[in-house]
């Protein structure tokens, strides 16, 4: 209940702020795993605790709470982080703090405050003057929190047309619209909503950077299609007027006053508010030989059950200096020649999985590096489950940083682009289909725009047939329309895409790949609804010849 502290299993439940002070009377040592209303206390550590409940017996001077960040005023600076956050707190103090669910950490840090209690009862040593630490965050984590602080007056709407998303033309709007008129536009075919916000010109989180399509939020639905693109903008100007500098406000209706913002995307987007805490984050992990070779299928059903997706798989036999990179922390044991004998011994299965807080989930899912310890503290994790003879280590790894994954995914994973084309008979609801199939399929979008190809930017992109016969078909059905030409990132992407597009006769593909794209939306082997690159050379060739970088605005 709200208002009384009750037990739950070997924890008690701190949820409000004078259940927080109370608890600060607590003789002896308490320690507060501080958790997010939206993720919930941090499960994998329950094992370790009840085992040093149980094994320390000193129920007078230990204790263990879990304490809701979003509801205690105290802890508000830890509010919207994904990691678990530990505090103990000694005779109301508190003293320290560990992040993550570093168990042999959180472990030591118990016996030893424990052992010095009992001392100082025994009157063997005298308590120590120790300083309660200050809960502030980092400088980066102080902005961070500003804008979250602020968020409300950060956004903008912006809807982009009907007219302007079917066509990409310029519209005629009466200077002031009759509001039947108005609302007949508006009306009369799909419109792009998006939420944008304004940023610092200097961030360096977001210099040079794509929005990646991964962590976009939810599935654009038939109505209406979500997107977030930063832009960068002086900081005194509005959104209004960045658009008639870019010569785009023809083209959508931009509204800015925080109230009426707060009322639309409430309208547009119920869950937006909830989707802000949700942190998708993508790291690598990898299956040594012996459980890819022994239980490969049994290890990634549990990754799924677990909520991961994974976006991308390969197996990989590693060199004798990658298998040192991955093998780091066992450098020093005196099993480590075997440990690279055996790394480089057969293929391993590298991934790249997706999830919300994905980092920490992998880390708790996975457990410590070693069996035996391990055994001690997460008797349930996967390095117990699936430990193998030929070595007293965790026979899965994974990124210990989201900027070490970054980096490990780019070196294991190297991204390719492939240039694409959707044709002109492909409707427009066929294409935000189309755009679901590339996003399901892990794809980034980094460039695309609308164009009404002529001969030679034809050329360009089938430069390798056009001295066949049928090539003049082919440039009388893309003179029917315009074509959306995109370039796509992905590790292996030239070959995953033409595996998503099937076969070129629209028909063969109904029969050998009945869920590619051309299966799906194509009507004949001319009108097969997408094009795309052959080879990485081709593709390399089209997106220089397509996409020529264009100096940026100075501002």
């Amino acid at each position: 209940m709200a208002g009384k502290k009750r037990e739950i299993q070997l924890q008690a439940v701190i949820n409000n702020q004078s259940l927080w002070d109370e608890m600060l009377q607590n003789k002896g040592l308490t320690v507060i795993d501080v958790y997010q209303a939206w993720c919930g206390p941090c499960k994998a550590m329950q094992t370790l605790f009840r085992k040093l409940k149980n094994d320390l017996n000193e129920d007078e001077i230990l204790h263990f709470v879990v304490a809701e960040a979003d509801s205690i005023v105290t802890l508000q600076p830890f509010r919207d982080k994904c990691e678990p956050i530990f505090l103990f707190s000694v005779n109301g103090k508190i003293i320290a703090k560990i992040n993550g669910a570093n168990a042999s950490l959180v472990n030591k840090k118990i016996i030893d405050f424990i052992n010095e209690e009992r001392k100082i009862a025994e009157g063997r040593m005298v308590r120590p003057q120790y300083h309660e630490i200050a809960f502030v965050d980092s400088d980066i984590e102080d902005v961070e929190e500003a804008s979250h602080e602020n968020n409300d007056q950060l956004y903008s709407i912006a809807i982009i047309k009907p007219e302007a998303v079917h066509t990409g033309k310029n519209i005629e709007i009466k200077e002031k619209p009759d509001f039947e008129d108005f609302l007949s536009l508006v009306t009369s075919d799909l419109s792009y909503i998006l939420v944008i916000s304004q940023r610092d010109e200097q961030d360096p989180s977001w210099e040079g950077t794509v929005p990646n399509s991964e962590t976009e939020s939810k599935e654009p639905s038939k109505d209406q299609h979500e997107m977030a693109t930063p832009t960068v903008m002086k900081k005194q100007d509005s959104l209004q007027e960045y658009m008639e500098r870019q010569h785009l406000s023809e083209f959508c209706d931009i509204e800015e006053n925080v109230v009426n913002v707060n009322k639309l995307i409430d309208i547009f987007f119920p869950d937006f508010k909830s989707l802000k805490n949700i942190k998708l984050e993508k790291i690598m992990a990898l299956l040594r030989p012996d459980l890819f070779r022994e239980k490969k299928e049994n290890v990634l059903n549990i990754i799924q059950d677990e909520g991961f997706k994974i976006l991308m798989q390969r197996q990989i036999l590693l060199s004798k200096e990658e298998a040192q990179t991955l093998c780091m922390e066992y450098e020093n044991k005196d099993y480590f020649k075997n440990l690279m004998e055996n790394m480089t011994s057969g293929p391993s299965l590298a991934l790249v999985l997706l999830r919300d807080n994905g980092l920490q989930h992998w880390k708790e899912l996975i457990g410590p590096n070693t069996v035996e310890e391990a055994k001690e503290y997460l008797p349930e994790s996967l390095c117990v489950q699936f430990a193998m003879d030929s070595l007293p280590i965790n026979q899965l790894y994974g990124s210990v940083s989201l900027e070490a994954a970054e980096k490990e995914i780019d070196y294991f994973f190297p991204p390719q682009k492939v240039l694409v084309l959707i044709k002109p008979h492909v409707t427009h609801d066929e294409r935000e289909e189309i755009f679901k199939l590339i996003k399901e399929n892990g794809f980034e979008i980094t460039h695309m725009k609308e164009m009404l190809l002529n001969e030679e930017q034809a050329g360009k992109i089938y430069f390798k047939i056009k001295q066949k016969h049928f090539y003049k078909n082919i440039l009388e059905m893309l003179s029917e329309g315009p074509s959306l030409v995109m370039v796509l990132t992905k590790w292996n992407a030239v070959s995953d895409w033409r595996r998503l597009m099937g076969p070129t006769d629209p028909d063969e593909a109904k029969l050998l790949s009945p869920d590619s794209v051309r299966a799906r939306f194509g009507q004949s082997t001319l009108k097969n609804a997408v094009h795309g690159s052959s080879n990485l050379y081709e593709a390399t060739e089209a997106i220089n010849e397509l996409f020529v970088p264009e100096n940026p605005e100075k501002n």
